[in-house]
């Protein structure tokens, strides 16, 4: 079920790029990353809400409260840094290198949080960043 729910978010997010690229033509990239995120927050509280989890904010430790929060400043960096690279270039480029994070995240996986990695995940992960880098450096 976690491959639907991956698919999904990968269609999801190529439309996102294609929609704040055409949002910001006439907007400054960090205003138009705030319009999205007050949406972001309605919509995920909306949920947690409705799924019932809010009396389970209490129940968070200390520790994972550091690793959320430092997730949600990193997150609000990345988008912040990927809405200007949508501004000064193409989607299609621009969206290619910011998912070189695939490679990054699999390092980071097998470095911090100890996964086992196979020879068809470090290839493909290695295929998908040149490609990235292929597509980012292809002239018009």
């Amino acid at each position: 079920m976690w491959i639907l729910f991956a698919l999904m978010a990968a269609v999801a997010a190529a439309v996102v790029v294609t929609l704040s690229k055409a949002g910001i033509k006439d907007v400054d990239s960090s205003l138009a990353f705030a319009i999205q995120s007050v949406l972001i927050l309605i919509v995920s509280w909306t949920v947690v809400i409705s799924q019932g989890n809010l009396p389970d904010v209490t129940r968070i430790e200390r520790k994972v409260w550091i690793y959320l929060i430092s997730a949600g400043v990193l997150t609000c960096i990345s988008s912040l840094l990927s809405f200007r690279a949508l501004k000064l270039g193409n989607a299609a480029q621009v969206s290619p290198i910011t998912n070189v994070s695939l490679l990054i995240a699999v390092i980071l996986a097998v470095v911090f949080l100890k996964e086992k990695v196979t020879w068809q995940i470090v290839a493909g992960a290695i295929l998908m960043a040149a490609g990235a880098v292929m597509i980012a450096v292809s002239r018009e």
